[in-house]
């Protein structure tokens, strides 16, 4: 059984149910029972019109609950507003399920969790594994979700932006267990390409397969961190760059500028570098100048602080990163970075050593390590690049 085509029938099917009279939580309830049971039926007895097979499966269960749980009345509304036998209708609702899943009432946890499983298709185990907690958890945090959405309607949806940060937080989770979060992320952002043609969304998509492009080369058998100046670029998928490069050419075309589009031409200026010294660090400066002019991002000004150190010189670098609080993630690195590039190797080790005190996570923490040992004497590893990851 095709597993992909089956969940690429889940964000249409819920929008039916929901244009029928369902509300989110209860329509999303009959379409994953409608999910298990075609997961049972279909490698025996798989369905002429599988889309129909699903809307029809996972309205019976609706009614069901409902006869179940409502007065007369309304289980005989529901009951006439079935629509005669025939086939789906072609209309595409995927969009406005995007926009109900980034609702404004959610926060961006639950917008995430529930992306996944109304949109993606994902169980709650699935999900919870990704995100390296309890199934139980998830499921209370999906649960909430639903219930804040109860009162909800789709003149209320969230707006293409929200939807847009959803997905990036979805992308910039990784790799976790059974399910690959940066696969499916650009699954979906690929599904929103053929549902809106804003820049914006097709930024997304480019810097996604742009940044995704260097996974191979990005850690060690070990799984050892390699910075983007040790990688082997021969690893680098072209294909990949070589289609986030036209997407984003294409958005690019539209003159409407964005957040997006701006770090996706970042990450094809790096992708362009056929060797870290041939890295055109001017244009990438100026890119950052776009996209703090966007978004006036503490993180984005911290990456641009690197730049200035690499386009111009390292004591720029410096001026512009003691301008921003020393609390920011990966503040206290990138000082080091720029103090080794400076050639002040005695306080960027120290700087490296405390870094890694800061991290957020063991492969990262290691790798500061190693850089801190590096320039006290101890490591031979290669330089950090800081920049561009």
């Amino acid at each position: 059984m095709d597993e992909r085509l089956l969940r690429s029938l889940i964000p249409d099917t819920l929008r039916i149910l929901i244009r029928r009279g369902a509300d989110f939580a209860s329509a999303e309830d009959a379409v994953q029972e409608a999910l298990l049971l075609a997961l049972h039926r279909w490698p025996k007895d798989p369905p002429r019109d599988a889309k129909g097979w699903l809307i029809s499966t996972a309205w019976h269960r609706f009614l069901d609950a409902a006869r179940s749980e409502q007065a007369r009345r309304r289980r005989e509304e529901l009951v006439l507003a079935e629509p005669p036998p025939g086939p789906a209708s072609g209309k595409d609702d995927s969009l406005q399920l995007y926009l109900l899943c980034a609702h404004p009432v959610l926060t961006q946890s639950s917008a995430v969790a529930l992306t996944l499983r109304a949109v993606g298709g994902l169980t709650t185990a699935q999900i919870a594994e990704a995100y390296m907690v309890p199934e139980s958890t998830m499921a209370q945090r999906i649960s909430r979700a639903k219930r804040k959405l109860a009162e909800a309607h789709f003149t209320e949806p969230g707006d293409l932006s929200t939807v847009l940060r959803v997905l990036y937080l979805i992308f910039n989770e990784g790799y976790s267990g059974e399910v690959d979060l940066v696969a499916e992320a650009i699954r979906l952002a690929r599904e929103l390409t053929k549902l809106s043609d804003h820049p914006e969304v097709h930024g997304l998509l480019a810097l996604m397969l742009l940044t995704e492009a260097r996974r191979p080369a990005r850690t060690a058998e070990d799984g050892r961190l390699i910075s983007l100046a040790e990688q082997d670029r021969s690893l680098w998928s072209t294909t990949r760059i070589a289609e986030g490069v036209n997407i984003l050419q294409r958005a690019l075309a539209q003159d409407s500028l964005g957040e997006f589009q701006a770090q996706a031409a970042i990450a094809a200026l790096h992708a362009d570098a056929q060797a870290p010294e041939e890295t055109d660090w001017e244009q990438i400066l100026q890119w950052y100048d776009e996209l703090v002019s966007q978004t006036e991002s503490p993180i984005a000004k911290l990456n641009r602080a690197v730049a200035l150190g690499h386009a111009h010189d390292p004591a720029s670098g410096l001026a512009a990163l003691a301008q921003l609080d020393a609390s920011l993630p990966r503040h206290t690195a990138a000082s080091a970075y720029l103090h080794e590039l400076n050639g002040d190797f005695a306080t960027a080790s120290r700087l490296y050593s405390l870094a890694a005190q800061k991290a957020s996570n063991l492969p990262e923490r290691h790798h500061l390590i190693r850089q801190a040992a590096r320039l006290s004497g101890t490591d031979a590893n290669g330089p950090w690049p800081g920049s561009g990851e």
